[in-house]
């Protein structure tokens, strides 16, 4: 079974970044060249917090908040939602869902690997029953069943 892990070899490791200092429209520059609903923040190599679609949501209706004057510092979430690297597809879906998050930062041995996103999740899930139907069609095909030994009776 598909594993976080398995999901960054795919998608590969690399974590579009910020500074803590940038501005929210600085932030959201970015997410819309790289095509993606969230932003690491790192302060230096350290990541410091996450950035979303969901928190410009949030945000854009917060008196005081300008998006080319307001620093991502003061808007990114802190509260990193972690997974370990072997957790399966399904742990990772129950994460996803219990958490009612979006994203999950990938972790082995204290280290963050990358980040996943519930899109990736449920495109390794799609990938993995596309080839379970592929085996059982290699198995239970056609040409089975016109092999059997029954054979019936011409009249």
């Amino acid at each position: 079974m598909y594993t976080a892990q398995d999901i960054l070899n795919e998608k590969g490791i690399e974590m579009i970044h910020t500074h803590p200092e940038s501005t929210v429209a600085d932030a959201l520059k970015t997410m819309l060249e790289k095509k993606i609903g969230a932003i690491v923040i790192k302060d230096g190599e350290d990541i410091v917090g996450i950035w979303t679609e969901r928190d410009l949501m949030r945000n854009v209706v917060t008196e005081g908040f300008f998006s080319k004057t307001s620093k991502i510092k003061d808007y990114m979430s802190t509260d990193l939602k972690l997974a370990k690297h072997d957790d399966t597809i399904l742990a990772l879906q129950d994460k996803f869902l219990g958490k009612r998050i979006r994203h999950l930062f990938i972790e082995k041995d204290g280290k963050i690997l990358g980040i996943i996103s519930t899109g990736d999740v449920i495109k390794a899930i799609i990938n993995e029953k596309t080839k379970e139907f592929e085996q059982l069609h290699a198995i239970v095909k056609f040409d089975y069943y016109e092999d059997w030994k029954f054979k019936r009776k011409k009249r």
